[in-house]
């Protein structure tokens, strides 16, 4: 099925930094573009394994590095869109293609030819520059953790759970997202939203409209357990419906149940370590992370569960009181946590997250904040390019420029929740930068903002301003790349340092001097008061016992999930995940995982399988880098330079720990962090 002239992927796009030309790509393009690719790079690898002349850096690995190049290019925008806006075509080719991507993947890292070369060059890399080496160093690590060691049989069975996987992990996407669609809540009246604002009744007016329930109001759901509008909702019945929802997402039977599926990918995924020599899967895969071993993961989220229990169990202890005061003769269930928290919130701090909520609009938010931001700290100005063209009406454009007026990159934001977009939020690129390639980044982050109803405005919630921050710290990641290989680029680091960026930039959203610009009342124009800042900063540990707790309970949950041996049989999803719970000691009534096993998509159909517990060991670099940039100044263009120095530009080209090190000007220290998390 090889591609035409008409096919907008046969050749690099003719718009500025190559940025897709969305206007020209359409579905049909997708397959013959993906098989053609495919066809292409076996042919450029097949050349490169088979060169008579002894291998070099340059004829294998810089070789290797500019193969793939129509594959690369189409592969990056069809399984962007497969995330933000897929439908039942998109489905349909990824199904397709996936385990055929599987294969062509195989085929390549399995070469024994292929191979031979690049342990040639290794072996004679002393040679080369330090870029080079670790270029080098990377391709013999990732095929030799492909299998390429392996003997002829054990490949051919690794091939078929690679393939198998592939499709499993695919239709887990598919399922996850049907069911979520499916399971959101019909509310028939007013009464039963009360408690929402007016831009999040008229959204729910507007997707009942949609799914064909005029005069009704349909609350969708978020790919979390908690739901963001538990936190408002006064009416306790609709409270309840909604948890129940959320929680039994994938789990109720029918054609879009995942508990099969996620049984099989374990099983399979053990398999698959024992192949390549690993006693389980987190095994195989922490090997190759900062933590190293699933024991290290493992003992550093055990070592504070204690503590974060014990503060839950006491929160719990606080808001079954008040719940006692305002609902005499009721027990407190977990659909009342989110809702009584946000009422002691409000009495304890005098702190109304409805209120807050008005100041923060989601434009000015970007723009005078994210921007402001990004201006000061690192010199760098976005411009918005309405000549370029998207995938959607929601996503806008940005050219970013360096100090000295050149042009960086570019920033796509798609920020509004879709029927076809995937839960969550996050980065990805359609570009990589790379000096071999000659390439500038485009990136793109993508959040899942409740979109108000006509006319009204768009406001943010505290937790949906921490995560526009956090999104954009990849992306910066990804803009501020500025390294020779590919493979080395930005965020392509381990799992649990590549949330180290993100979450240092999360704090900057509640800086005084970003509230102080970005924090006016959509209404009035008016600045958010002095007094209300200050609530903000001293309530945002407030509530860490349940936020500590649902995560610590999910990262614990994907490490069960991935330290099964292959040989283990199990048989219940929902029972499995109740016993590790309660072999961890973080099993609480009250405070379910934030993700449960049947909806769990970081650890399934994402790439956090046994990398869950990344974001609380990330989030121990940020606490104390971003405590140290605090002591010395702040948002300042000197801690700036030196974070994009020593952290965002380097990619992958030195050791996570050397780069943590040489900004930080010493190890890391976990002091930051507990306070960051209200537990010291």
């Amino acid at each position: 099925m090889p591609t035409t002239p008409t096919n907008p992927f046969s050749q690099p796009s003719p718009l500025p930094l190559l940025a897709p030309d969305f206007a020209n790509i359409r579905d049909a393009h997708f397959e013959p573009a993906l098989q053609q690719g495919m066809a292409e790079q076996r042919a450029e690898v097949l050349a490169i394994a088979t060169n008579e002349d002894a291998p070099t850096f340059a004829n294998t690995v810089v070789a290797m590095e500019r193969s793939g190049a129509l594959l690369t290019r189409v592969s990056k925008v069809f399984f962007n869109l497969t995330e933000s806006t897929t439908n039942e075509r998109l489905q349909k080719v990824q199904a397709t293609v996936a385990p055929l991507l599987a294969r062509h993947s195989d085929a390549i890292r399995l070469d024994p030819r292929l191979f031979a070369r690049i342990e040639a060059v290794y072996a004679a890399r002393q040679s080369l520059s330090h870029e080079e080496q670790r270029l080098v160093e990377r391709y013999r690590t990732e095929f030799v953790r492909a299998g390429a060691r392996l003997g002829h049989k054990a490949q051919e069975r690794l091939r078929a759970c690679n393939e198998r996987l592939s499709s499993l992990t695919t239709t887990f996407q598919e399922h996850l997202l049907a069911d979520t669609r499916a399971s959101a809540v019909v509310v028939e009246t007013m009464a039963e939203l009360k408690g929402l604002d007016t831009s999040a009744i008229s959204a729910a007016a507007d997707a009942a409209k949609a799914a064909g329930l005029p005069g009704k109001f349909l609350l969708t759901l978020q790919l979390p357990t908690s739901q963001s509008v538990m936190s408002s909702l006064h009416h306790r019945p609709t409270r309840e419906r909604v948890f129940r929802a959320s929680m039994a997402r994938c789990s109720r039977g029918g054609d879009h149940d995942t508990r099969a599926l996620v049984l099989e990918i374990a099983r399979l995924r053990a398999e698959r370590a024992r192949l390549l020599g690993y006693d389980t899967h987190a095994a195989y895969v922490l090997e190759d992370q900062m933590a190293g071993t699933p024991a290290a993961a493992s003992q550093m989220l055990s070592s504070m569960a204690a503590t974060i229990v014990t503060k839950a169990t006491a929160d719990a202890a606080m808001l079954r009181g008040h719940f006692a005061k305002t609902s005499p003769g009721q027990s407190l269930e977990p659909w009342d946590w989110a809702f009584v928290q946000e009422q002691v919130r409000k009495e304890h701090f005098d702190l109304d997250e409805s209120e807050v909520r008005n100041y923060f609009d989601l434009d000015r938010v970007v723009h005078d904040g994210l921007f402001f931001v990004a201006k000061q700290l690192y010199g760098v100005t976005m411009h918005r390019r309405t000549d370029l063209p998207v995938y959607h009406d929601d996503v806008r454009v940005y050219e970013v420029r360096d100090e000295n007026g050149t042009t960086l990159g570019l920033f796509y934001a798609d920020y509004y929740a879709r029927p076809e977009k995937r839960g969550g939020a996050w980065m990805d690129s359609f570009v990589d930068q790379s000096r071999l390639l000659a390439q500038k980044p485009v990136v793109l982050n993508v959040m899942n903002v409740p979109k108000p109803g006509a006319g009204q405005p768009t406001l943010l919630s505290s937790d949906e301003v921490t995560t526009l921050f956090h999104e954009f710290g990849h992306g910066v990641h990804g803009l501020f790349s500025d390294v020779q290989f590919p493979l080395l680029s930005g965020t392509n680091v381990p799992r649990d340092f590549v949330e180290f960026p993100s979450q240092f930039h999360e704090d900057f959203a509640f800086d005084p001097a970003v509230l102080a610009r970005c924090a006016v009342h959509w209404q009035t124009n008016e600045p958010m008061p002095a007094e209300l800042m200050a609530k903000i900063r001293r309530s945002r540990a407030f509530g860490q016992g349940f936020a500590s707790l649902e995560y610590v309970a999910a990262a614990l949950l994907d490490l069960a999930w991935h330290t099964i041996e292959a040989d283990r049989v199990i048989d219940d999803v929902l029972e499995f995940e109740q016993q590790a719970l309660l072999r961890s000691n973080v099993a609480h009534a009250l405070v379910p995982p934030r993700y449960r096993s049947p909806y769990f998509a970081h650890i399934w159909s994402g790439g956090y399988s046994a990398g869950y517990y990344a974001y609380l060991w990330s989030e121990a670099l940020a606490a104390d880098a971003f405590a140290k940039a605090m002591d010395d100044g702040g948002i300042t263009a000197a801690n700036g330079a030196r974070y994009r120095d020593c952290v965002l530009s380097r990619g992958f080209t030195l050791a996570p720990m050397a780069m943590f090190r040489e900004f930080q000007g010493r190890e890391l220290e976990t002091h930051a962090l507990l306070v960051r998390r209200g537990l010291r």
